[in-house]
């Protein structure tokens, strides 16, 4: 750096790591225009280069106010200083930091999750102490963190003693709580848990079908006029929470631009989520599927799904997904439902926006890119 640079002012500058997955390219052009003076340090690891280059050109040409304002910066959240070279002067310009990486995938191997959602949060923790002109951290989580937490699952709860159904939820448990310690300590944090999250409830658009889908695909496979539907445990005392991405990213554009949503926590999950019974049955409606139900053992058909290989690849339903139909967590939403009234921002009922996303799945099969977020 020569002593020009250094007399230069510095730009107010908004850090964001999840560039260029699917939540971060939505919320991007959002948060620029909110500050109309501010840029934008993407964070993007080398892997994803061409790609960010690719998404920052789009989001330029689709709003010319973004042109110049998006500035990729290589660096790698597992690593100290998240590994950006002259990372002291960009910590210097920034004002605020919207925490979005991390690996969403529930298979994911512990030593993995531990790396990339608890240490690289802990490492863009640090990187924002050393922020003199922080005004605010936007860190998304998810509902999940409750683990199997029998009964309601606050807001202002964390750790409540929960078993994890995978290292995903334990890991990003283990990443909130030091997000939590950080906030307690001063730093302006607010927290988003969205809960199962889909397609954009007008176009059913998605980066990938996982989650919900993994059923769904398996009923488009099979004839219209009898479509088996497996289930297991009681469909009817389970309540399956899924969301619209288009929710997520109003809800948290809204919540985040409030003055006193720093240090709050909001679980953006369905206020009102359908019974797995009434799921199935609106899945099979939106299919044009007349469902045959089929009820199985819940721990054989785990069991045999995550060790016969064979048997998963002709369902398509991965072992990993099978608990979250049977999953005992109801999720209050207080907080994010009081913060939204007058917004407009609202979780539409699964019964309008299912066959939007079973439409874009069929005329889309090849949407999952595999970018986080």
């Amino acid at each position: 750096m020569t002593a020009a640079d250094a007399d230069r002012p510095l730009p107010e500058t908004v850090l964001l790591t999840g560039f260029p997955g699917f939540l971060g390219s939505r919320l991007l052009p959002r948060i620029l225009r909110r500050s109309p003076g501010a840029r934008a340090a993407c964070l993007v690891q080398p892997r994803f280069e061409a790609l960010a280059k690719q998404r920052a050109a789009t989001l330029e040409v689709a709003d010319p106010a973004l042109a110049g304002r998006i500035d990729l910066v290589a660096g790698d959240l597992t690593s100290p200083g998240l590994g950006i070279d002259g990372g002291d002067r960009l910590a210097a310009g920034v004002t605020e930091i919207w925490h979005l990486a991390a690996v969403y995938d529930l298979s994911v191997a512990r030593e993995v999750g531990m790396r990339v959602n608890v240490e690289g949060t802990r490492n863009v923790l640090r990187f924002a102490e050393g922020c003199p002109g922080l005004r605010r951290h936007h860190y998304v989580s998810t509902c999940y963190v409750s683990g199997r937490h029998c009964g309601p699952f606050r807001e202002g709860d964390l750790d409540v003693g929960q078993a994890f159904n995978n290292f995903y939820e334990e890991t990003k448990f283990l990443a909130e709580v030091e997000v939590a310690e950080a906030r307690t300590g001063g730093m302006p944090t607010t927290v988003y848990r969205p809960a199962i999250v889909v397609g954009d409830s007008r176009t059913g658009d998605t980066q990938k079908f996982d989650g919900p889908y993994f059923l769904l695909q398996w009923l488009v496979r099979q004839p219209r006029w009898a479509a088996l539907v497996p289930y297991v445990g009681d469909p009817t005392m389970v309540r399956f929470n899924m969301v619209p991405s288009d929710f997520v990213i109003d809800a948290v554009d809204h919540l985040s631009g409030l003055d006193g949503s720093a240090g709050r926590t909001y679980q953006l999950a369905d206020p009102r989520p359908l019974t797995v019974d009434a799921l199935l049955t609106e899945m099979c409606r939106a299919t044009g599927r007349r469902g045959v139900r089929v009820r199985l053992p819940h721990r054989l058909t785990t069991w045999t799904l995550a060790h016969v290989g064979p048997v998963e690849r002709i369902v398509g339903i991965p072992a990993s997904a099978v608990e979250y139909f049977v999953h005992p967590t109801h999720y209050d939403t207080t907080a994010a439902t009081r913060d939204l009234a007058g917004s407009g921002v609202a979780c539409p009922p699964v019964a309008d926006y299912l066959p939007t996303l079973v439409r874009f799945m069929t005329e889309h099969s090849d949407a999952n890119l595999g970018v986080m977020v």
